[in-house]
């Protein structure tokens, strides 16, 4: 048998506040690409190639107030002087299940933490793509989501509550 747990009795007639909600429903690839244009002579180059990585995140609502898609796209671009030796684009996806957050909150979450999640995945999706293309690994470093996330507040000309600096 289960206890229901007991909501706090509120005094002043004010419905008691919902917990809030926040679980990883689904991490997946949902795109990825490789391209290695100088194949297969680029492989008898023993220069070191000057690696480049961009990464960006995107968020969508997938039902309103439930549930919503978190998209971490990096791109990995290796170059000797101005020749690609290989391109690699991986969009690791996650579905987020979120509830009873406010406006900010939820902006900060799907800012900060669902990239973070997705970091990890995309690492390894990236590595092994690079690797199964006969390059040594490229390894996606740590990143602060969060410095990442306030500036672009600043950049939008928003403030940071004070909830979304911890």
């Amino acid at each position: 048998m289960s206890e229901q747990p007991q909501q706090p009795q509120q005094s002043n007639g004010e419905q008691p506040a919902q917990q809030a909600i926040f679980s990883v429903e689904k991490i997946y690839i949902k795109d990825m690409s490789l391209e290695v244009p100088g194949a297969p002579k680029i492989f008898l180059s023993s220069e070191q190639p000057q690696i480049e990585v961009n990464i960006h995140t995107g968020a969508s609502v997938v039902e309103q107030g439930a549930l919503y898609e978190v998209v971490l796209t990096a791109t990995v671009t290796a170059k000797l002087t101005d020749r690609t030796v290989f391109l690699v684009e991986v969009a690791q996806a996650g579905l987020f299940h979120i509830r009873n957050l406010p406006p900010q909150d939820l902006d900060a979450v799907l800012g900060i933490l669902c990239p973070s999640t997705l970091l990890p995945y995309a690492r390894e999706a990236v590595s092994s793509t690079v690797s199964r293309a006969g390059f040594p690994p490229v390894m996606l470093q740590h990143m602060d989501f969060n410095q990442v996330y306030m500036q672009a507040l600043q950049q939008r000309g928003d403030q940071p509550t004070p909830s979304q600096v911890n």
